[in-house]
């Protein structure tokens, strides 16, 4: 039976995203201009990287009454004077999620349910994964399932009918919800910064496979889960939440892995929001996030 999801209402409103090179009376020049356009701004958090001479800068503010393309336009002079990098997103347009799994479902469940609650401003128009255990849960959600089988020998036809389903599907985020293959660099090429991985690990700790058997081996008194973007190199891409847990010497690897579990739900579910409601900016390998 298909599951049914809350009627959430969308606000309207836009959000801008800046990164420029730091200087005296940037959020004035920013807030005059939108104040002149009749801007009502909801929220604005600023950043400065002194270290490396750079400025941030989040603002949201609803479009009721708000000319849009027209602060576009003038927007645009103004960022082509001070080096900006920028753009704006709307937030009733609904980012397009893709969801790959493996075998361990917990995180595709947690995201399922946090979609259809509302939680995540997106829509998942497919799951992709590498084994048949997903698709009883993908139907009770009503999302198209499509598994493709990798190995070594078939890794690039994979891939290239992932590439094919995700353009079809006009996907915009990429969400590896535990997906267990690592990502050519041609495929992570074709999603800069929109591929967000969870590892079970408190990264750059036990990077690879099996973190929690290397963690149980070394002893650790903390366990941990880090979210990031998916880079070229395994597991060192912008990290954008981290968290831990305390374990002790009673502890068995099965406890490691039960209370890891908890942290890889919860670490991927907020790095996906984040990124729905356009809180992260990257720059070189680090990321700012908004509050």
């Amino acid at each position: 039976m298909p599951v049914l999801g809350l009627q959430i209402e969308v606000k309207n409103t836009a959000t801008l995203l800046i990164n420029c090179p730091d200087q005296k009376g940037l959020v004035a020049r920013v807030s005059n201009l939108l104040y002149s356009h009749g801007a009502n701004i909801i929220h604005a958090d600023q950043h400065q990287d002194h270290d490396a001479g750079l400025f941030f800068m989040r603002v949201e503010w609803g479009l009721d009454d708000f000319e849009l393309e027209a602060f576009r336009h003038e927007f645009e002079l103004l960022a082509s004077k001070l080096e900006m990098r920028w753009r704006v997103e709307i937030s009733t347009e609904l980012p397009r999620v893709a969801v790959f799994v493996s075998q361990y479902l917990h995180c595709l469940m947690d995201l399922l349910y946090r979609k259809q609650t509302g939680e995540l401003a997106c829509s998942i128009p497919l799951i992709v994964s590498n084994h048949p255990d997903g698709r009883a849960l993908a139907e009770f959600y009503s999302v198209p399932f499509y598994q493709i089988p990798v190995s070594s020998s078939s890794k690039r036809d994979a891939e290239s009918r992932q590439l094919s389903l995700l353009r079809d599907h006009h996907v915009d985020l990429v969400v590896l919800a535990r997906y267990m293959q690592i990502l050519s660099a041609e495929f992570v090429t074709a999603y800069p910064n929109r591929i967000i991985n969870v590892h079970h690990s408190f990264l750059p700790a036990f990077i690879g496979a099996k973190p929690y058997h290397q963690a149980f081996v070394r002893g650790v008194k903390l366990i941990g889960a880090t979210s990031h973007y998916v880079s070229e190199v395994l597991d060192d891409g912008p990290i954008i939440e981290q968290d831990v847990t305390r374990v002790s010497h009673r502890d068995q690897l099965e406890d490691l892995i039960e209370k890891g579990r908890d942290l890889e739900r919860v670490v991927l579910s907020r790095a996906v929001r984040w990124h729905l409601d356009h809180r992260i900016l990257n720059y070189g390998n680090k990321t700012v996030v908004f509050d």
